[in-house]
């Protein structure tokens, strides 16, 4: 599997130089069946080729683009090494590749710049989140997504509790019911501690964090806690001992519960605001508002394509039915301008669009 990150597809999103080859296919992981990647390869860059024929280009330049694609169709290494499924970019001065854990639609679409919508989804792997683990002989805090794991430098936050809390004697009191107050004060205090040495390591964040340690200690951090997206699940059990990447995994279906929620609560809010002027599900209005950065979420169909022209000077859309000449993707130019100018899109099936049309929008104003 290949590294997709946010900054990765921002780089994608950007004007390249000349005309913008985008293929998308589903692979084949293993077994006898695994030889159809490179036969379906081929003809989605037979496919590429044949539009470029038809552009306005020469015969020399369409040959220069396509090259890296081609020296790439008879590596049997290559072919035998696959994920789900594989996106290419090419253009004039860029070729890229990614093998990604999900599977698409066959796809190629030609035009000024990359096609990047059926990447959307694989932009959950790169969702940031924190997890703070502690236990008695360590205070950590791991960067994460679900793809890297990275451990922070704590200066300025407790080390561990073993020096100020003896917690084996605070679990047997808890389990008697006697004398523990004194004890559950203590951690209270030692956790505010922690927490306000993590605020300023999450200041301005909006990412969920992560508790991870035995389960009489999440209570108490949570009356301690100030971060408003401490996620309500934990990581339950001592976390001495555990790799970051073990910690990291364990927290993978925490994290897909949150996105989760959070695209059910996008929705919700599409569905309260729809007749007020704050949603619309009209292509040519949604255009324009992205490109305004107006669009504060969108939901957009993968595996839909509206053809058409946007002129960003006079703010014109007009719309077509095929990608003829000099059109693009009207759904996929309106992802791409939600995310440059930080709004969040949700890539999803055409069934699930809270409109009839085939995206659907949340405006900021």
């Amino acid at each position: 599997m290949d590294i997709l990150s946010g900054n990765e597809l921002k780089s994608l999103m950007q004007k390249q130089l000349g005309i913008c080859v985008s293929i998308y296919m589903p692979t084949i992981r293993k077994g006898a069946e695994i030889q159809q990647n490179q036969i379906r390869y081929k003809n989605l860059l037979r496919d590429a080729e044949d539009r470029l024929l038809s552009s306005e280009l020469r015969p020399s330049e369409i040959k220069d683009i396509l090259a890296p694609a081609q020296e790439m169709s008879g590596n049997i290494p290559f072919w035998q090494n696959q994920s789900d499924g594989l996106a290419l970019f090419l253009s004039p001065d860029l070729f890229r590749y990614y093998r990604l854990p999900q599977s698409f639609e066959e796809l190629v679409v030609t035009t000024d710049r990359f096609h990047i919508k059926p990447l959307i989804p694989a932009l959950a792997s790169d969702t940031e989140f924190y997890i703070l683990a502690i236990s008695q002989k360590n205070v950590r805090l791991l960067r994460c997504s679900l793809q890297h794991v990275e451990e922070m430098d704590l200066k300025g936050l407790p080390e561990n509790l073993d020096d100020a809390l003896n917690l084996d004697d605070f679990e047997k009191r808890l389990q008697r019911h006697t004398g523990s107050e004194d004890m559950k004060a203590n951690l209270l205090q030692y956790f505010q501690h922690v927490d306000r040495g993590l605020r300023e390591l999450l200041r301005d964040k909006k990412v969920p964090l992560i508790f991870a340690g035995v389960d009489y200690l999440l209570p108490i951090y949570r009356e301690a806690n100030t971060y408003p997206h401490l996620t309500d699940r934990g990581i339950s059990g001592n976390p001495e001992g555990l790799s970051a990447d073990r910690l990291r995994d364990m927290a993978r279906p925490i994290v897909e519960s949150f996105l989760e929620a959070k695209r059910a609560d996008a929705l919700s809010q599409y569905r309260q605001n729809a007749g007020t002027g704050l949603t619309s599900s009209d292509v040519g209005e949604i255009v324009q508002a992205a490109y305004h950065g107006r669009v504060g979420t969108l939901f957009v169909s993968v595996g839909v394509q509206q053809w058409g022209t946007f002129d960003s000077d006079t703010g014109k859309v007009n719309l077509d039915k095929s990608a003829g000449s000099g059109n693009e993707d009207l759904l996929d130019l309106a992802a791409i301008q939600t995310i440059l100018n930080g709004g969040t899109v949700y890539a999803m099936g055409h069934e699930e669009i809270p409109t009839d049309s085939a995206l659907a929008a949340i405006f900021r104003y």
